[in-house]
């Protein structure tokens, strides 16, 4: 077997590889560059099941970052457990090969009780005094504490929100760099989500200087993981999962829906709450792909006709444009929306922003029934963001309960990229680079041929 080390950069597309990437560079000139052929929705979660699988949405389940729960009536986005993706993984068929196969997962997603030899993913306490607080789980337990004593606590609030940057790429980098050397997989997963926080914040603009910058740390991470592999005669894969692409706003679809008097509302507090399971129908967003629940068959028809009239939505998916796009599957809703190129899917469902939901306001991914890019900024409204923040933490400190209400709950054009769709230009779409030329295909590589080609990496001949 060849100790084979798998590099995910988040947005990382051919036109961002270049002048202020130079290790990255290098291992694209010494082994190959090739366009990734992804599959639909574009997003984490979905995409990186595919990668580890080798099966198309319709087959591991992954329809989205989340998706509705139909027994339990409720939406969930950003679970863990692995146990929720069908199909193969490419530890379990590594082990069928040889029996001495091993494999790290250093924050891939839904890594919790995988199988995987050794794993790390984000994961907060939550005391019952509604704090959140930094810290991962790991498998075995006793990763955890070592990760901590040699790294430090997790950056959480880093990895996610207003003030993302690359120390929880960096933090990740570190941690796997442990890993190999203790541990010595034969395949090692690292996920490195730096780039694609300016990227949804920004656009894909190579003339602003904040990218620029954003792409010399990404590749000095990038660098370090290389330099190991290297010296311990290990090869390398660097994959992205999608590309970015420029929007100018969203497309409110639950409001749509709701202004055709499809979507249940609940009161609590002076504020309104999505009632999924009294809906007739809903949209769970999640960039530029919403998954719409319907709970009438006899009304998909209908729903789909609003929906195609809605100005920013440019296709939507009955049962046969799932099939065709790989993505019929139980989970997914009765109709699939696919946002213009230049929009994405806002999860607002509220008609008055003072009946808006309190977590609207705040960082959290699990409330909200849809993906939330808005929280990646600090709300404009808010004059003094140092106080105000500071205020809220003093008051958690004392004993209160402080909402850290900081984040907008109306300002979607503050958004600048986003994915989902399918890119049709594959010079800003994703990637595939390998250290090893001969195991690369002529042509782009195929979604569901990675796992193999990671595979053949650690087991195939040459270099």
């Amino acid at each position: 077997m060849h100790q084979t080390l798998v590099i995910l950069v988040v947005g990382l597309s051919p036109e961002l590889v270049g002048i202020h990437t130079p290790n990255i560079a290098r291992l694209a000139a010494r082994g190959g560059m090739r366009a990734l052929n992804t599959v639909f929705p574009a997003v984490t979660c979905t995409v990186q099941s595919t990668l580890l699988t080798g099966v198309s949405p319709s087959g591991h389940g992954a329809v989205a970052n989340g998706w509705y729960f139909r027994d339990l009536a409720e939406t969930w986005l950003w679970r863990q457990s692995n146990h929720l993706i069908e199909g193969e993984k490419v530890w379990e068929a590594g082990r069928k090969r040889d029996p001495g196969f091993t494999c790290a997962n250093m924050f891939w997603w839904y890594n919790m009780y995988s199988g995987a030899d050794w794993g790390a993913t984000p994961r907060p306490m939550y005391p019952a005094d509604g704090r959140k607080l930094p810290d991962h789980y790991a498998n075995p337990p006793e990763l955890r504490d070592e990760l901590n004593a040699k790294l430090g606590m997790f950056p959480l609030f880093k990895f996610w929100g207003p003030a993302t940057d690359v120390s929880s790429s960096r933090w990740i980098a570190d941690a796997t760099l442990h890993v190999m050397e203790t541990r010595k997989p034969a395949l090692t997963l690292c996920y490195l989500p730096h780039l694609d926080y300016n990227l949804q914040r920004l656009g894909p603009d190579l003339g602003n200087a904040r990218l620029t910058e954003d792409l010399k740390e990404v590749d000095a991470v990038t660098g370090q993981l290389i330099d190991f592999a290297a010296r311990n005669g290990m090869r390398v894969l660097i994959v992205s999962e999608y590309g970015i692409m420029p929007v100018t706003d969203a497309v409110h679809i639950n409001r749509a829906l709701r202004g055709a008097g499809l979507i249940a509302i609940r009161e609590e507090n002076g504020t309104e709450l999505l009632d999924a399971g009294a809906s007739e129908a809903f949209a769970l967003a999640d960039h530029q792909a919403a998954h719409v629940y319907v709970r009438d068959p006899g009304r998909i028809a209908e729903v789909k006709a609003l929906l195609e009239g809605v100005e920013g939505i440019e296709q939507v998916l009955d049962a046969d444009g799932k099939r065709e796009m790989g993505i019929d599957h139980p989970r997914s809703g009765e109709l699939v929306a696919i946002s213009a190129a230049d929009r994405w899917f806002s999860y607002y469902y509220w008609l008055d922003d003072a009946r808006a939901p309190d977590f609207a306001r705040t960082v959290d991914i699990h409330r909200k029934p849809g993906y939330d890019p808005v929280e990646l900024f600090l709300d404009p409204a808010i004059r003094n963001p140092t106080a105000a923040i500071g205020w809220r933490l003093l008051k958690r400190k004392l004993g209160m309960r402080a909402l850290m209400d900081v984040i907008s709950a109306k300002d979607t054009p503050l958004v600048k990229g986003s994915h989902g769709r399918l890119m049709e230009d594959r010079r800003h779409g994703p990637l595939v680079i390998g250290s090893e030329a001969g195991l690369l295909p002529e042509g782009p590589v195929e979604a569901v041929d990675f796992k193999a080609l990671m595979l053949a990496h650690v087991f195939g001949g040459g270099g």
